[in-house]
């Protein structure tokens, strides 16, 4: 499906394109199109993940190798629950 683009480009730009265009038996749409194609095929959007706070707080606190986050937790639930 076609869709209408319009662009605003110097003009020197716009005539050297025509004349290369013309010159290897393509329209300038064609150019630009196969261009934008070439772009887009090699652009890999970011993760959404990379933007989280979890992503960017990740690391942050450092734990001893010998905590055991199960028995703090059980300790908290026990305290609350009293």
């Amino acid at each position: 499906m076609s869709a209408k683009l319009t662009l605003s480009l110097d003009k020197k730009v716009i005539e050297q394109a025509k004349i290369y265009a013309k010159e290897k038996h393509v329209s300038l749409s064609f150019l630009v199109e196969n261009y934008l194609q070439k772009i887009v095929s090699e652009y890999q959007p970011k993760a959404e993940e990379e933007n989280s706070i979890v992503e960017e707080l990740g690391g942050i606190v450092k734990l001893s190798t010998t905590f055991d986050y199960r028995a703090d937790y059980a300790n908290y639930l026990t305290k609350k629950h009293e």
